[in-house]
């Protein structure tokens, strides 16, 4: 065999076992890597970049119960609709930081009135500027804002998770439900889902009820009607002691406490708000 036939032998042999062995446990070695760095939920929960304040509300918010129900997963894309001051992000962006996304949702300050421009423009350069300051658990975090007359949060069929808390009562009252839930159903995946956790009425509240309680069939009806199943039910944040009928709505009770000081101990032997938890599924 001559000496270009010999090295042309050689480059067309099958790889030696051992070549392929140290490959395969390369390629292992990445993948461990790869998960080691995904943080579990309880780890997320137990960050100290969580803000104090925050963490001490999660006995009432119980993250970690209502994350699980709606099936959070380290490798989804996540779309939380109007954090405002990031008390999930705190959880969220760390946890999907090494194979997932966290997106937040926030208003697009230049599509309200003069009156809420000012807020709306706060409240968004409080999120980045939180997300900048600390790439470590936010380098991956991304921000899209968005019309509430006209809501989009990305394209098309690009989420598997979508989330909003405590937000319906505000949409209600601004005739913006309607548009809202067909955004969430536009952006998700087929097979995705819509998690709401919501102040919860004892029954049907018109639309311009000012208490922040919503009935939990009127948001299932909403969902619905925007394409949307009903996937489950959870009473995870469900509060027995809440009466519902008291005279600042939902923002007498922890955490806004919008009662006389006399009354403090009356409130907070309540707690916050009773919610309902639910699940909702794209066909």
């Amino acid at each position: 065999m001559n000496r270009i036939a010999f090295s042309l032998a050689l480059l067309l042999a099958p790889a030696a076992p051992h070549a392929l062995a140290h490959d395969h446990a390369a390629h292992a070695g990445h993948a461990a890597q790869d998960a080691q760095a995904a943080l579990s939920l309880d780890q997320a929960l137990k960050g100290d970049w969580r803000t104090p304040d925050f963490a001490k509300r999660d006995a009432w918010r119980n993250p970690a119960q209502t994350l699980e129900f709606f099936g959070l997963a380290p490798e989804q894309t996540v779309i939380e609709i109007t954090p405002g001051g990031g008390w999930y992000s705190e959880i969220l962006a760390p946890y999907l930081q090494a194979r997932g996304r966290y997106v937040a949702a926030v208003v697009d300050p230049a599509a309200v009135s003069d009156r809420a421009r000012d807020y709306q423009q706060r409240a968004r350069d409080s999120l980045q500027g939180k997300f900048a300051a600390a790439p470590a658990q936010y380098g991956k975090a991304g921000v899209v804002a968005f019309d509430p007359k006209a809501p989009s949060f990305g394209p098309a069929g690009s989420a598997d998770l979508v989330l909003t808390f405590r937000n319906v009562h505000n949409w209600r009252a601004n005739g913006q439900a309607e548009g809202m839930f067909k955004g969430f159903f536009d952006v998700l995946k087929p097979g995705g889902v819509l998690g709401v956790v919501e102040h919860r009425a004892n029954a049907d509240v018109p639309a311009d009820d000012r208490s922040g309680y919503v009935g939990e069939q009127q948001v299932i009806e909403l969902a619905q009607a925007a394409g949307f199943r009903l996937a489950g039910k959870s009473e995870v944040n469900a509060n027995p002691r809440d009466s519902k009928d008291h005279p600042n709505g939902v923002w007498t009770l922890p955490p806004t406490n919008n009662h006389p000081e006399a009354d403090r101990g009356k409130y907070q032997a309540i707690g916050e708000s009773d919610r309902m938890t639910l699940k909702f599924v794209k066909p």
